[in-house]
């Protein structure tokens, strides 16, 4: 059934309906849908590199609209529809433990979650529930999403389509990697400047 989907996303590619399948996926992704919207920006921004940024630009949008979805399912809607979400990718049993990672990293844990393949979607919807703030909610989202994708369409851009099977194959590791480095960035400049 993902092959199905998976394959039904990239086929959104051959339309000339791309760009917006590729906003309704990343909203959808970000709220409820389990097919990552990297795939479709790949799948556009290889077809035409030179506007790989417009992509990045219109997934980004989507997602943190998506995220803003979200948020309100969790703040207004938990129990009745957040619930439901979060027990279908399985994290009904780590509900508590994402908690713990509101309280005592608040915008890392979002802005981790935004670029790293932990789904988007169980933190959006933990976000509204737990009463995070709004703002902050918003700005770890508009950062860290635009990150995940600008990145994609910048090594497309400047790699054209060869890089497609390299972003394929390591994009866990590259988005692990850079969370790495972010991190140990806001610790040297915490601890040591």
């Amino acid at each position: 059934m993902l092959r199905r989907m998976y394959d039904w996303v990239l086929n959104w590619a051959k339309t000339p309906y791309g760009t917006w399948a590729l906003f309704i996926l990343a909203f959808a992704e970000s709220s409820f849908f389990p097919i990552p919207p990297d795939i479709l920006l790949i799948a556009l921004a290889v077809a035409i590199p030179k506007k790989s940024y417009k992509y990045a630009l219109v997934c980004s949008v989507g997602s943190v609209l998506g995220g803003c979805l979200g948020y309100l399912l969790g703040w207004q809607f938990m129990e009745v529809i957040g619930v439901k979400i979060i027990q279908l990718y399985g994290f009904a049993g780590k509900y508590d433990y994402i908690r713990e990672l509101y309280i005592k990293y608040d915008a890392w844990a979002i802005g981790i979650a935004g670029f790293t393949p932990i789904p988007y979607k169980v933190f959006t919807i933990s976000a509204g529930a737990f009463k995070i703030s709004f703002v902050v909610f918003i700005i770890a989202s508009v950062i860290s999403r635009s990150a995940r994708f600008f990145l994609v369409g910048s090594l497309i851009y400047y790699f054209g389509p060869k890089i497609k099977n390299f972003i394929d194959k390591y994009f866990d590791a590259l988005a692990v990697g850079f969370t790495v480095l972010l991190i140990a960035g806001f610790i040297v400049v915490k601890y040591f400047l």
